[in-house]
């Protein structure tokens, strides 16, 4: 029987967007806040809108403009909301925002990053209502309480786009109801769902679900509990109840229940397999109140070095993404689809991880790795620095609020506390919160660096490699190069090679045939150290970036170019060169080769061709006839010498072990441009016309027989009609002809974005260029449904799962490669009581030897005597120091040379000595000289060592032993 008190039509709870229909001015005009201010004349928008989004990748970073802006909106609540209670939820303003609800202040959110909400129950009234929203996004915005600025308003790193940048809900509930997860803003934590007991191949778990309640009522509610979980489809797979409990007015108590479910499909790499777990409260039997969340499940673990998920070891291989995550004239501003397009494509590339930096992503973000099976590392907000007093207060506050508002999305595997070490003391505060709030998720803790903490329980640096047999350890960030998509190499237009034109270096100038490369032999160096190759492993690496960035540059350009993909997201070579190698969790699960460039040249064109490929053997062949096998570096690497062009066709083959062909690629010549093609890309629910929504139109410049020609530069002229907005696309030229309806194709292909209004019907596209056949398209944006300003539907709702991978494998990830020796113990030509740091698996300890070359030696004495085959080594300043050495078994000399000057392990390899004891020995006088010069901060400066002389010391921070394979 109903509860004769209630006296609202709302059967349980109601959710709406508020997105549609705000109106926006640049300025701080007075009294703004009133609800009877006279907004007519302002600009109509639809949230999440960045009132400076026309300066996106216009502008640089340090460009993009600031200052206050209003935001106002109508609407009028549902009918029977009397008595209910209403609150609003932000998921994220930039940077500070005064919220007004009829006139009257309701609060204050200024950290520029995390959600927020208010309870507007006691402001709200029948009919209309007005909520007003003064923004201010300057970068030196400080705390009103405090005077502190935010350390994570970066003029580096993290680009500014003021306003309501994200989605906008309202949520009517009873008056007995579950909290919201905003945690700084109300003092509540939501709903919180996790499994325990997990068995992978049984296909079972213990589900729990809890959920804080809280009764605003005058009376005692004596509250039931109900969970039903249903699959993809919607099909129940289990329901069952928590205990009934008394709750006296004004209190808040926890609700839960649990049950053992069978059959249930687990969240994985390429497997975004969620479920809808429903909590309802109910009285007397009736429902007052439901939430539904959206979860997954899935099993991890962190030791050994290694990450397992699902029982299966993976060593991480993806992209550090800017939050921001921005595209031209939008900045990050996009529709749930869209996000779903750009980390799905990290996934199809065969990336299984994506690090997000330096502050927490949008929720929309990390829905959408839920969805698309993307592994995230998610931080709360920072610079390159630990800091003190009231920041750190505000980092560890921002930390608290994402755990809380994101511990049900599976896709979450670490917690970032910091781009940079953070003190001890500091990751334990964090630790805590993740085990107050968090305790069951399955996540680690974890900041860049902290390689030697006792207390994180992951780490890794930046650019160099690092092992570990303890806690995991991966780069947070690698290979800063950056190049434009339109450079092919030095012998296709514009002919460009690396470092000409303006910039830092070649580095930061490169073409894609370079930038490619890179991304290939940079990879290497991680993969070399993979799980399996020894006791200390590496856990992975986080190639910086996946799409060019407007945020702080090195080169030519006014944006960031280390993208695998250009801003609009239209591969590079080197995206397809990941794709090629990165196909397994962590051994070559599938082989894949990839050409670099294409097959338009002039003739007498001869050219090194660069083949990508996970195979053991490459074969390349022209026209059908073969040009014999591919010279292979860094293992993925197959070169091709002086091919001399032909027109035709050009195909890569890979060969296995056994010379089984395993994979092939093929590059055709395209004939003369004569035509222009246009290819729509929507969402899969279709286009909204809800003022918001985006359609890409791929525009390619094509020979007769619609083949791309893959050095076109046509300039095209667009024409829209009909009820849409023109947004536009990037290339290089005037302003980055950001917004301009005149774009040209770079090598044949290029694309546009066109925003929905408010009205729905048929929009055309028409695209044209002198000497090419013209091309239209047509695209019908769908009407949504509104009332009072508010409507159901949802961001997100309806976007498919990405299940094309399929569930996590059965079976090991690796095969053991190498046979690691135990030392027994070591011992030293000087300094002998450190020589035990050189295989302690601490690289920020080191054995040191006098500057006596006499005594310039350690050795390493095993439990048994065994065939020695390998060593591996990393040296201190091994960036930038070369040691000379000798290497010996049993005092016979196995090996001399180099070591040194690499960003990874040096690999010392001989034929099989049988022996007890090695030795490693100066041989000479250490010579510095950075290898990796072209790497520059964002100061300006370029990395150096702190040795500047030659030394005649030994430095070693870590020493491995290795036999032949097993």
């Amino acid at each position: 029987m109903r509860d004769s008190s209630r006296t609202s039509e709302i059967d349980s709870r109601e959710t709406y967007s508020m997105n549609p229909d705000w109106r926006v001015h640049v300025g701080d005009p007075e009294d703004a806040s009133r609800p009877d201010f006279d907004d007519a004349e302002w600009e109509r928008v639809s949230l999440p809108h960045a009132w400076n989004e026309d300066e996106a990748f216009r502008e640089d970073i340090y460009g993009l403009s600031t200052g206050v802006a209003w935001y106002r909106k109508t609407f009028t609540l549902p009918a029977g909301a009397a008595d209910t209670k209403t609150f609003v939820e932000f998921e994220g303003v930039r940077q500070a925002a005064e919220v007004y609800c009829n006139g009257e202040f309701v609060g204050r959110h200024e950290n520029g990053v995390m959600a927020f909400g208010f309870d507007l129950s006691d402001l709200v009234e029948p009919g209309e209502n007005v909520l007003a929203v003064r923004v201010d996004n300057d970068w030196e915005y400080e705390e009103a309480s405090t005077g502190e600025p935010y350390q994570w308003a970066d003029h580096n790193f993290n680009a500014n786009y003021g306003g309501i940048t994200k989605n906008v809900k309202l949520h009517v509930t009873d008056r007995l109801y579950q909290t919201l997860p905003l945690y700084s803003w109300l003092g509540t934590t939501g709903v919180y769902v996790y499994a325990e007991d997990i068995d992978v191949d049984a296909g079972t778990a213990t589900i729990n679900a809890e959920s804080e309640v809280r009764n605003e009522h005058a009376g005692e509610r004596t509250i039931g509990y109900e969970v039903e979980v249903r699959d993809p489809d919607g099909d129940t797979v289990a329901e069952f109840d928590g205990n009934e409990r008394s709750v006296p007015p004004g209190a808040t108590v926890t609700m839960d229940a649990s049950a053992t479910v069978t059959d249930l499909e687990f969240w994985s790499w390429g497997y975004g397999y969620l479920y809808d777990v429903e909590t309802r409260l109910t009285v007397d039997g009736e429902v007052v109140d439901s939430v539904t969340t959206q979860t997954g499940f899935r099993k991890t673990n962190f030791e050994n070095g290694r990450i397992e998920l699902n029982d299966r070891t993976i060593q991480l291989k993806g992209y550090a993404q800017r939050t921001t995550n921005e595209w031209p004239a939008i900045g990050t501003s996009i529709p749930a689809w869209l996000s779903d397009f750009s980390n799905g494509q990290m996934v199809a590339g065969n990336a299984n991880a994506v690090r997000w930096m330096h502050i927490t992503p949008w929720k929309q973000d990390v829905e959408s790795c839920d969805r698309m099976g993307l592994i995230q590392i998610l931080p709360a907000g920072d610079a390159e620095s630990d800091v003190e007093g009231r920041q750190w207060e505000q980092r560890a506050e921002l930390m608290r609020d994402a755990i809380v508002y994101n511990r049900n999305n599976p896709s979450v595997l670490f917690y970032e506390g910091g781009n940079e070490e953070i003190s001890p003391a500091h990751m334990r505060e964090l630790l805590a919160l993740r085990d107050q709030f968090d305790p069951h998720g399955g996540r680690a803790m974890g900041s860049r660096e902290m390689l030697d903490s006792d207390v994180a329980e992951w780490g890794g640096e930046m650019l160099y490699v690092n092992k570990s047999a303890d806690k995991p350890l991966f780069a947070t960030e690698y290979n800063r190069g950056e190049g434009l998509r339109r450079y092919w190499d030095e012998h296709s237009p514009p002919y460009h090679e690396d470092g000409s034109g303006e910039g830092e270096s070649a580095w930061y100038n490169q073409n894609q045939d370079s930038f490619a490369v890179d991304a290939a032999e940079r990879w290497y160096e991680y993969w070399r150290e993979r799980p399996g190759t020894g006791r200390r492993v590496n856990a992975g690496g986080m190639s910086i970036i996946f799409s060019d960035s407007n945020t702080h540059y090195r080169g030519a350009e006014n944006y960031r170019r280390s993208g695998e993909v250009d801003p609009m997201r239209i591969p590079k070579d080197a995206f397809r060169a990941h794709r090629a190698i990165w196909d397994g969790w962590v051994d070559i699960e599938e082989a894949h080769a990839t050409i670099l460039g294409h097959w338009n040249y002039e003739p007498d064109t001869i050219k090194d061709v660069t083949v990508v490929s996970s195979a053991d053997s490459v074969e390349l062949f022209r026209n059908g006839d073969s040009l014999g096998y591919g010279e292979r570096s860094d293992r993925f690497v197959f070169t091709f010498e002086d091919v001399e062009w032909e027109s035709g066709e050009l195909r890569a083959v890979g060969y296995g072990e056994a010379g089984e062909q395993v994979c092939e690629d093929v590059r055709k010549t395209a004939g003369e441009p004569t035509a222009i093609e246009l290819t729509p890309i929507t969402a899969p629910t279709g286009w909204r016309a809800d003022g918001h929504d985006l359609a890409l139109v791929e525009v390619e410049v094509v020979d007769a027989e619609g083949q791309r020609s893959p050095i076109a530069f046509d300039e095209i002229e667009f024409e829209l009609d009909g009820p849409a907005e023109w947004r536009g696309g990037i290339a290089k030229g005037p302003e980055n002809y950001v917004l301009s309806t005149e774009l040209p194709v770079e090598l044949g292909v290029n694309r546009v974005q066109i925003r929905s209004t408010r009205e729905p019907g048929t929009v055309g596209i028409t695209a044209r260029s002198e000497g090419l056949e013209s091309a239209s398209v047509d695209l019908e944006t769908q009407p949504i449904e509104e009332t009072g300003g508010l409507t159901s539907h949802l961001p997100g709702d309806g976007l498919p799962v990405n299940l094309e991978r399929g569930p996590t494998p059965a079976g090991p990830a690796y095969e053991d490669t190498r046979r690691p020796l135990s030392v027994a113990t070591a011992t030293a030509g000087s300094n002998p009581d450190d020589a035990g740091k050189a295989i302690d698996d601490n690289e920020r300890s080191t054995w040191k030897s006098d500057e006596d070359p006499e005594t310039a030696w350690i050795r390493f004495d095993l439990e048994a005597s065994a065939a020695i085959s390998e060593v591996k080594l990393k040296v201190a300043g091994h960036r930038t120091t070369s040691y000379p050495i000798r290497v010996a078994v049993d005092n016979r000399e196995v090996w001399s040379g180099e070591v040194g000057r690499t960003l990874a392990y040096d690999s010392i390899t001989f034929d099989p000595t049988e022996g007890r004891t090695l030795t490693i020995a100066l041989e000479g006088v250490t010579s510095v000289e950075d290898a990796f010069g072209q790497i520059v901060e964002i100061t300006g400066e370029r990395h150096h060592s702190d040795r500047e002389d030659a030394q005649n010391y030994l430095e070693l921070m870590e020493v491995e032993l290795y036999g032949p394979e097993p």
